[in-house]
């Protein structure tokens, strides 16, 4: 009877470490990533890199972001789009997993799941087909909004190819994107990642002396409109998200570009 006892007080210890193993491998285990294989040039210059006093600065190799706790997403994504990054390699899509340089860890996959809503890239996986490092390096859920599934496929994807499309005629330009999260308008899972009403895309070209700028504020919604209706100055933007974008530009320059909507150094 004590023999049977002694098995069966074993057993549930062994069921109790399984327990909490599987637990804590769900909730708190992250896998390193891989080392970089390649060393492709995607460096943003200084002037272009915002300011805020909220969210935790994290750098990838090929795209910078700051992290909102709050909302489980980032306030901004900024990263270089090079003519030369622009390929046609078909990639295999990974799964979304958490970013393991978010201190406080990034959401789960998980909350977007039966929520209606896309896993809606900032930087974009087609962005960065050149290399199979930088393509999985998009996947994190660092690097992702909730979208709608239309506006996803429509307006926000005819912005991101409009973007490329200025890569290649100007060679390189830099961007920066997120959803605007003072007023979101839903939030998902567990873990109440918020649905931003609006998102916005800001992109420039040349260097602190000499630069163009243009930036999109888009309702969160499907539209035919054209995505010049969207252009908006950049203060507008810093007034929605206060974010501080082109901190590094001359005050002069930076007062002058970001009043205008400068949409007409751009070709459409």
């Amino acid at each position: 009877m004590r023999k049977v006892n002694q098995n069966r007080l074993i057993y549930s210890i062994l069921i109790a470490v399984c327990i909490i193993g599987f637990w804590w491998f769900e909730n708190f285990y992250q896998p390193a990533p891989p080392p970089n294989p390649d060393v492709v040039e995607s460096t943003v210059p200084e002037f272009f890199l915002p300011q805020s006093d909220k969210g935790e600065i994290v750098e990838h190799d090929y795209y910078t972001l700051s992290y909102l706790e709050a909302y489980e997403q980032a306030q901004y994504v900024v990263y270089r789009l090079d003519r030369q990054h622009l390929t046609y390699e078909d990639r295999e899509r990974p799964y979304f997993y958490e970013d393991s340089k978010v201190r406080t860890k990034s959401a789960d996959w998980r909350n977007y799941r039966n929520s209606g809503y896309d896993r809606g890239h900032l930087c974009p996986a087609g962005d960065r087909r050149f290399s199979e490092y930088a393509y999985n390096e998009t996947f994190y859920t660092s690097n992702i909004s909730p979208q709608e599934k239309d506006f996803n496929a429509g307006v926000w994807n005819r912005l991101e190819q409009q973007v490329r499309r200025w890569a290649k005629r100007y060679q390189s330009v830099f961007v920066a994107t997120a959803g605007v999260l003072d007023d979101p308008i839903d939030e998902i899972g567990e873990e109440d990642v918020a649905v931003p009403g609006y998102f916005y895309k800001i992109v420039a070209r040349g260097n602190a002396d000499k630069i163009a700028v243009i930036a999109f504020l888009i309702p969160h919604r499907e539209t035919n409109r054209p995505l010049k209706d969207f252009v908006v100055p950049i203060d507008e933007i810093e007034a929605r998200t206060g974010i501080d974008f082109l901190p590094g530009l001359p005050d002069d320059i930076e007062e002058e570009v970001e009043s205008k909507s400068g949409w007409g150094k751009w070709k459409f």
